[in-house]
């Protein structure tokens, strides 16, 4: 297993390609993003992450790593490619099917095939069922039955945006394999890098180990926004109350927010929700908890503007998450779109982790503007994201202006 080829070259895919380059084998990298693939080649990210220009520019210095548009034959063939939404929440595995379709001409006996895109239960069976179609010369093994040809594993990432390359190493990790042999060859490719523990199950439960990972922290997350609304009607201070109730030895209640994003806890729990609708109800209403937060906080921001005849908004922050340039599924995001809709406003949006803005802000005629522009030319500040670059903001420069933090960023 010395030559690997990593379909999907994102925030998941581009720091694993990397982290197996810098173990020794030889990795290619497959997007259909041109562009991506040549910045990747040049030795540089696409995507925002601590460490990963420094490393890419030694992998592909000393030709460990290189990217492609087109796949090739190789020893072990990773998918970490998106498992986006269909039309009512549904999984959407078009992206997956696609890398099939690109890998199977190029399957020999022998090869190994590991899924780690975030996925419902029983997408690997299905990952399968689209390689035995594409391949009736080959023996491809079913759940739980008989060895084949090929052999399939699902290892889903664990990785936390900021710390990634530390994590992939890290982590421990959850292999499940479609067969016995097959969870067997998995644990001895990725020992190639991770010094982690690989604790080894069926591919199912692995699938639902990863959706239970993120709904559990879906949960978690849904109480405390929904503290913040219960607070926010009794006239508490939320920060406070989660301080002093977190006294307790065996409480332990989280920050809240402008909401959940990310492609992960945003996303997975509904995967679940999908797979058992009627037996799913804690989960759901905690996905719709946290689905409702940018609502509220532009219901906040909206009763803090009647004060004013036409205000100027600086919405600071779009990322998910805090000093990265993740925008996928982000509160924050929703929470600018909203306002904007409304029209109660003028807008100014400061994101200081990317340059130009998604096109469902810019056609509503949004621009993203700098700090000290979005703050001096402000009536109210809203803090939707805690970049640290934020801090940083003098508290002078705040006391004129009317301020609504929906991030903790100033507690």
């Amino acid at each position: 297993m010395q030559k690997i080829s990593v379909l999907g070259l994102g925030y998941v895919g581009l720091p694993s390609a990397a982290v197996f380059a810098d173990s020794g084998l030889q990795v290619i990298g497959v997007d259909i993003d041109q562009k991506a693939v040549e910045t990747i080649n040049g030795g540089k990210a696409h995507i925002v992450e601590p460490g990963l220009d420094e490393l890419l520019n030694k992998v592909v210095g000393n030709g460990n790593l290189r990217a492609s548009t087109s796949a090739e034959s190789a020893d072990v063939f990773i998918i970490a490619v998106p498992t986006p939404f269909k039309e009512g929440r549904a999984p959407d595995l078009k992206y997956i099917q696609s890398a099939a379709n690109m890998i199977a001409p190029l399957l020999r006996p022998g090869n190994l095939v590991i899924l780690e895109s975030t996925s419902p239960v029983g997408a690997t069976e299905q990952l399968a069922s689209w390689l035995k179609d594409a391949r009736s010369d080959l023996i491809v093994p079913d759940f739980d039955g008989a060895d084949g040809d090929i052999f399939l594993a699902y290892c889903p990432e664990r990785i936390l945006p900021g710390k990634v390359i530390q994590e992939v190493v890290e982590n421990d990790r959850v292999i499940g394999g479609i067969t016995t042999k097959s969870s067997e060859l998995a644990v001895q490719f990725y020992k190639n890098a991770v010094r982690g523990e690989c604790h080894v199950t069926n591919s199912r439960t692995a699938e639902l180990c990863k959706l239970s990972e993120n709904s559990f922290r879906d949960v978690n997350i849904a109480f405390a926004n929904e503290l913040c609304i219960i607070s926010e009607k009794l006239d508490i201070d939320v920060y406070e109350l989660i301080e002093l109730t977190n006294r307790h030895p065996r409480v332990d209640i989280l920050r809240p927010s402008t909401g959940v994003g990310g492609h992960c806890i945003a996303v997975d729990p509904w995967f679940i929700v999908d797979t058992a609708p009627e037996e799913a109800r804690i989960i759901r209403t905690a996905r719709e908890v946290n689905d409702a937060k940018p609502r509220w906080v532009v219901g906040q921001v909206e009763a803090i503007a009647k004060s004013y005849e036409k205000p100027v908004i600086a919405c600071m922050g779009l990322a998910y998450k805090p000093n990265v340039d993740d925008l996928r599924e982000s509160p924050s995001v929703e929470a600018v779109r909203e306002m904007a809709t409304r029209n109660f406003s003028e807008i100014l949006v400061c994101e200081p982790f990317v340059e130009g803005l998604p096109a469902l802000l810019t056609d509503l005629g949004l621009r993203n503007y700098g700090i000290e522009h979005a703050v001096d030319n402000a009536d109210i500040i809203v803090f939707l994201t805690a970049h640290d670059q934020f801090k940083t903001i003098s508290k002078a420069s705040l006391d004129s202006k009317r301020v609504f933090d929906a991030c903790g960023l100033t507690r």
